[in-house]
């Protein structure tokens, strides 16, 4: 059966190359019978925006971002997030309540945080 899997990233992407390499273990981690399924907290829901000029690693993040895409992979970031106004398209990201993120992480089999 296949695992549930929450990848919680919290750093702020501007100032850290951990929210680029939480993405790329996220990666690995769906590649094989996991659900994964990434939460954007904080600063971190700027990894999807258009304008990602001012991110660390910015090169290794457009390599990762199309396998997202292709995977379908979800992204969830909480409903009062103001840090992210144009989403690059095709990616799954859904908008949830705290709350809701809280359910979703405590009912994981397996939670990563960075």
């Amino acid at each position: 059966m296949a695992s549930t899997i929450a990848v919680i990233v919290r750093e702020d992407p501007r100032k850290s190359h951990r929210p680029v390499e939480a993405l790329r273990i996220a990666l690995g981690l769906a590649a094989g019978e996991h659900n994964v399924t990434v939460v954007l907290l904080d600063d971190a829901p700027l990894l999807l925006a258009d304008d990602t000029d001012d991110l660390v690693d910015v090169d290794i993040l457009e390599k990762y971002l199309p396998s997202f895409k292709q995977l379908a992979i979800p992204f969830v970031i909480t409903t009062n997030t103001d840090h992210l106004e144009n989403v690059l398209p095709g990616l799954s990201v859904q908008k949830q309540s705290r709350d809701a993120v809280q359910r979703l992480i405590a009912t994981a089999d397996h939670t990563l945080v960075f």
